[in-house]
């Protein structure tokens, strides 16, 4: 669980504290940031990144253009994806989940949901 390494993609300086916090509390202290899908992209050619946590809605990329570029790429394909985002409609869902995120999560979340997603998510 220490070993994995999670990158966190929101445009929200305070959301990714948040979710850098959350992650803290629940055992996942090696988290990188990244502000939307392009700086993410760049950070994960120069990082090895084993989980990614990634909003919808930002500038530059936003997350399921970023979710689409991850799975088109074969060192990605499996890289377990969570989307947490405000966008609460069951098609964005489907459209996330077809994209390829592992799992969704409606902002506001609590730790909890959090915690359990990501476990769910690693468990297979």
């Amino acid at each position: 669980m220490a070993d994995l390494k999670i990158l966190a993609v929101d445009d929200s300086p305070t959301m990714r504290r948040i979710i850098i916090n959350t992650l803290k509390r629940a055992g996942y202290s090696d988290v990188i940031e990244a502000n939307d899908g392009k700086d993410a992209l760049a950070k994960m050619k120069v990082e090895t990144v084993n989980f990614v946590i990634t909003d919808w809605n930002m500038p530059e990329m936003d997350g399921l253009t970023f979710v689409t570029t991850l799975r088109s790429m074969d060192e990605y394909k499996n890289l377990p994806v969570l989307m947490v985002t405000t966008r609460s409609v069951k098609d964005d869902i489907l459209e996330a989940m077809k994209a390829g995120v592992n799992n969704y999560i409606v902002k506001p979340f609590t730790p909890d949901t959090l915690k359990e997603k990501i476990e769910s998510i690693l468990a297979g």
